[in-house]
């Protein structure tokens, strides 16, 4: 993952793929690891990092074909509000429901640490469920889903020197 500044002066999350299936204007795009896996504080629960790639489905709308080697952008305002909803929310979530439990405790007859803990997890869980429903929503919206934006090598097209260098 790198940002770089496109479209309009918009700063831009992207990522590197193949493509893997074309099916009208949708593709399957493949994305590879990038040198930000390796020092990413989540590698050991993502998929790409577990040896299993991730694989997005994105607009076509550059015409690139199957085997296609293409480069995916997300704009990094988008990326940091769905990284923020995913990472600082249930953990905020978490100390709020332990907070509730505790204050809970008295009324509820049971020990203020045990209260604590199941207030924490119920709420931590009853957020899960809510960022899950919430993205099935964010799916729809055009602000939070990558776009294809340029091809950087097509399938069937030899590499020169210089194109070897840059996608390395």
């Amino acid at each position: 993952m790198k940002l770089d500044l496109q479209h309009h002066g918009v700063f831009m999350v992207t990522e590197q793929g193949v493509i893997e299936d074309v099916s009208g204007q949708k593709t399957l795009v493949r994305i590879k690891k990038s040198s930000a896996c390796a020092t990413c504080e989540s590698r050991g629960s993502c998929e790409v990092v577990s040896g299993k790639s991730m694989v997005v489905e994105v607009a076509n709308d550059l015409g690139a074909g199957q085997g296609d080697h293409v480069e995916l952008s997300v704009p990094s305002g988008s990326f940091l509000k769905l990284s923020l909803l995913v990472y600082i929310l249930p953990v905020v979530a978490l100390m709020a429901g332990a907070f509730a439990g505790g204050s809970l405790a008295g009324v509820l007859h049971m020990p203020l640490p045990l209260a604590s803990v199941i207030g924490g997890f119920l709420v931590m869980g009853i957020t899960f469920y809510a960022l899950k429903r919430f993205d099935r929503s964010l799916r729809s919206r055009s602000e939070f889903r990558p776009r294809m934006t340029r091809i950087l090598l097509r399938s069937g097209t030899p590499q020169s020197d210089s194109d070897r260098a840059s996608n390395s």
